[in-house]
C-alpha cells in the first residue's frame, strides 16, 4: 500500500492562485510519493518560493536559476500535461 504525502504538504500546496493549488496539489497527491528523497526535498524547498515566481516557471514563461528547481518544475509541468 502507498503511504500518503505529510499532511503539512497539502497545506502548503494551497496558494494564492487556484492555477498553483491544482498543479501543486495534484502533483502532490498524485506524483509525490514516487519522487526520489532529494526530490521530495526539492519539492519541499519550491514550495518556499512565492507564487509570482511559481507562476512564471510551471506556466513555462520562464525557468528557474537553481537546477534542481527547474528539473522540478518539468516534473510538475509533465505531469499535469500527462495525467488525463
Amino acid at each position: 500500500m502507498k503511504k500518503d504525502p505529510p499532511a503539512r504538504l497539502y497545506w502548503s500546496c494551497r496558494r494564492g492562485m487556484l492555477e498553483l493549488d491544482v498543479l501543486l496539489g495534484n502533483f502532490l497527491k498524485e506524483a509525490y510519493m514516487d519522487l526520489s528523497l532529494a526530490e521530495q526535498e526539492d519539492f519541499i524547498r519550491l514550495l518556499n518560493e512565492n507564487d509570482q515566481d511559481l507562476f512564471i516557471w510551471l506556466t513555462g514563461k520562464n525557468t528557474p536559476i537553481d537546477v534542481n528547481f527547474a528539473k522540478m518544475v518539468v516534473k510538475i509541468r509533465e505531469h499535469a500535461k500527462n495525467r488525463h
